[in-house]
């Protein structure tokens, strides 16, 4: 990485391995419409959940960077997998590497705002958590649950239990479009039944990856004449970067508010293009990079 960064203000940076990425910063920009947002879909190197530790941080490290080197400040994981895998060795081994005192940038995840919700939506104490190959085995989830757990003021905090179900065919399914295809439903029964198979006390349901809110509905309607909830990540880590602005702003002095977005991936851009529609509702234009 150059050892010379941009100072003037510039965009927020959302990453993901992905497309999935796409259904946080739509909340993102609804929340915070008049920020600049630069969005980076590794697309020629999805998906993440099924590769290892390192492989997982390096890529989202490159990611980081090129963002940074792109006049952000600030970068938001939209991605569990790289939220589990590679956060936390970014924020504490590399960024007091790439930090200056004129200027200071910052890594967020998705995962702390998202299990921070947790504690006062489930009724039973007992929760399900949804997530790729990769975020299963880091137990994230499971780490930050047990870190509100010890919090005295967290309600219904001290009686979690937690059960992941891995679901590896989930994005794939998304990725090709084929979410909202009959056939989607076998692999929507097959791990709802697993992971109730595990757990039948469940009453929360954790889509611990920014893609399954794609198949939300189809999760709703396997759920249909339970008390069980699902809960989506996109309006939680809006509302949580939000608040960080407000209280940080040392960050929020460097952004640029022109409201504009640009669209990055290292696919082809029209294939891209294409595919974010799904997600966004809304065509779009992109940009091909390499990292």
């Amino acid at each position: 990485m150059k050892q010379s960064l941009p100072t003037s203000p510039g965009p927020i940076g959302v990453f993901d391995s992905g497309y999935g990425g796409l259904t946080i910063l739509s909340k993102i920009r609804e929340a915070l419409p008049q920020y600049d947002y630069i969005y980076l879909g590794d697309n020629a190197r999805a998906p993440y959940g099924t590769h290892s530790f390192d492989v997982i941080y390096r890529y989202t490290l490159q990611a980081v960077e090129y963002l940074f080197q792109n006049d952000c400040t600030l970068v938001i994981l939209a991605c569990n997998t790289a939220s589990a895998k590679a956060l936390r060795t970014i924020q504490q081994i590399d960024l007091p590497r790439i930090n200056n005192k004129s200027q200071k940038r910052n890594v967020l995840g998705v995962i702390r705002p998202t299990v921070e919700a947790v504690p006062s939506l489930t009724r039973t104490g007992h929760v399900g958590i949804l997530a790729t190959p990769a975020t299963v085995s880091s137990e994230s989830y499971v780490l930050e649950l047990e870190k509100i757990t010890n919090d005295a003021d967290a309600k219904n905090a001290s009686s979690l239990v937690v059960t992941q179900q891995a679901c590896p065919l989930w994005v794939p399914l998304i990725e090709a479009g084929e979410h909202r295809n009959p056939g989607a439903d076998y692999f929507v029964d097959l791990y709802l039944k697993e992971i109730f198979a595990k757990d039948p006390k469940i009453d929360t349901l954790v889509l611990g990856c920014t893609h399954y809110p794609l198949l939300k509905d189809k999760i709703n309607q396997w759920l249909q004449g339970t008390d069980i909830q699902t809960i989506a990540q996109g309006k939680l880590v809006a509302e949580s970067l939000k608040d960080y602005l407000h209280r940080h702003p040392e960050y929020r002095n460097q952004l640029s508010q022109d409201g504009t977005c640009e669209y990055l991936t290292t696919e082809n851009a029209d294939r891209f293009a294409q595919s974010a529609s799904l997600f966004l509702n809304s065509p779009i234009q992109a940009t091909h990079v390499d990292l």
